[in-house]
């Protein structure tokens, strides 16, 4: 039996100890505790030894699939490699000592890396000015839409409550807006893929806010109305969302703001090489056009004439502010330039973001330089659209076109046998690959969503092709066999259903 094949329970033996503690020299002055935060009995918690702690927790370590042990074809997630340099910078005790409630002053240093990246993501992505703050991709939509209902409001334009999310989109779109408020209002996609122009047409009226959007879209498709849909959601008094899930094929080559939209968010976690997974660490930073500038959300670092860099927390400093200087809001009566904040959509965390994270980002910026980031996006398409064309004999592939940095095939060509999606995930595993993307996007019943990115070698994505091959050829062969993948893994094939509906969360329910 393998270490993986025990819980840290089964090696407990009563009595054994992984360290041992001084006599307690002060005992005579500590307080006793109230009774009623008193155990009536010990926690049962597992007795065992350090050594087999190590060895426990080492091996399950192992068990963990990355993208640094291997190839990780996430679609629609960008899990690139992470440069250990990042990792290096972030280290810094220079940067990693810094304490949140420092003065403004004493971390100079800091706030300037934070307006420079800012000013960094701005040239990249084509907008005015950004906020580093959103911990999440998510949060940067909710930041984004924050933004986008703020506008709307100062100019006691209220009736705006929809917001157009197209059928192919992130699920967290459509959830990102409901939890700011907005009714979902849905547009469908052509038969190629696209966005349906003139399913768009009739939704347009002056209840809409704006439309969310990611270029190239959930099928790695590259949006070509997006200039014709541009004009029609502002000619109507929306505003344009753009989701920067998607934005690694695109850095350095097509920006978002000369697209004709005025509010984005980026994954530093996807295209800026920081870690990705797990629930963590992340950064969702919002760009925006200049006109939104004013309603970004506080805090945010501001720089005065002298050059010295301060933090503007929203409270109304201006001489123009009404009695009771303080105010935040609208309320103020403030021109929209104004530099305090007090426009802002509001705050959405408790200081200035995750800072290691933007770290990391700032140095992948600096690493590749102007000329080099421009290389990122065509190699991520040149990887997807040569795994694409290798396989499309052998799976479904539902729309036949030059995609961008990812692609959807929709199942096995010939699924005679009754092998599905689920199935070739599973067996993928066996390969020592991850598996892509499965059953999304909805658009198609057994969709394998697949995204290499720029930092994977020919010889892997080569490898990768021949297994898949040899999937669709064992799937005809033996698909009995197959349907019972994972053979290799620690652990089989699971009852998926059972295990959400009931799980077995506690060790005392598995014994």
């Amino acid at each position: 039996m393998k270490y993986y094949d025990k819980l840290i329970f089964d090696l407990s033996k009563e009595g054994r100890q992984g360290y041992s503690l001084p006599a307690n020299k002060w005992e005579s002055t500590v307080s006793e505790l109230p009774a009623g935060l008193l155990r009536s009995e010990a926690p049962a918690l597992p007795q065992v030894s350090e050594l087999d702690v190590v060895r426990h927790y080492t091996n399950l370590s192992q068990m963990n699939f990355g993208v640094d042990s291997g190839f990780y074809p996430l679609g629609s997630c960008t899990m690139k490699y992470n440069p250990k340099i990042n990792e290096e910078i972030a280290a810094n005790p220079v940067f990693a000592g810094l304490h949140p409630l420092q003065p403004a002053e004493t971390v100079q240093g800091a706030l300037r890396l934070y307006k420079d990246l800012a000013a960094a993501l701005s040239a990249i992505t084509g907008m005015a000015e950004f906020t580093l703050d959103p911990f999440a991709g998510a949060h940067g939509e909710l930041t984004g839409l924050m933004v986008i209902r703020q506008y709307h409001i100062a100019r006691g334009d209220l009736k705006r409550t929809k917001i157009i999310v197209p059928d192919s989109a992130h699920g967290t779109n459509p959830a990102s807006a409901a939890v700011c408020g907005l009714d979902i209002v849905q547009v469908k996609s052509n038969p190629v893929g696209l966005v349906d122009v003139e399913d768009l047409k009739p939704l347009l009226d002056d209840t809409i806010a704006g439309i969310m959007m990611t270029n190239p879209n959930t099928l790695g498709l590259f949006e070509k109305d997006i200039r014709e849909i541009a004009a029609l959601v502002h000619a109507c008094g929306g505003l344009l969302y753009y989701d920067g899930a998607n934005m690694n094929p695109l850095m350095g080559v097509v920006r978002p703001g000369d697209m004709g939209f005025d509010v984005l968010h980026l994954n530093l976690h996807k295209t800026f090489s920081t870690p990705h997974g797990g629930g963590g660490p992340g950064s969702g930073p919002v760009g925006v056009a200049a006109h939104l500038a004013s309603h970004l959300p506080v805090p945010k670092v501001v720089e005065a004439e002298d050059g010295t860099l301060y933090i503007a927390d929203g409270t109304c400093k201006c001489a123009s502010s009404p009695e009771g200087s303080g105010a935040f809001g609208p309320a103020c009566g403030c021109a929209p330039e104004c530099k305090c904040g007090c426009q802002a959509c509001g705050q959405i965390s408790g200081f200035m973001g995750n800072f290691g994270v933007l770290l990391r980002a700032y140095t992948y910026i600096l690493m590749l330089g102007k000329q080099n980031i421009k290389k990122v996006g065509p190699l991520a398409v040149l990887g997807a659209n040569y795994i694409k064309e290798s396989l499309k004999d052998v799976y479904k592939l539902p729309i036949p076109t030059v995609c961008k940095h990812e692609f959807v095939f929709d199942g096995l060509a010939d699924q005679s046998t009754g092998v599905t999606t689920l199935d070739v995930a599973k067996r993928l595993l066996d390969y020592g690959f991850h598996a892509p993307t499965i059953y999304f996007p909805l658009l198609f019943h057994q969709s394998i969503m697949i995204e290499p990115t720029e930092t994977e070698s020919k010889e892997t994505l080569d490898e990768f092709i021949e297994v898949m091959r040899k999937l669709a050829q064992e799937a005809l062969e033996s698909p009995e066999y197959f349907k019972e993948a994972p053979h290799n893994t620690p652990v089989g094939r699971l009852d998926e259903t059972t295990a959400a509906r009931q799980p077995i969360l506690r060790y005392k329910d598995l014994v």
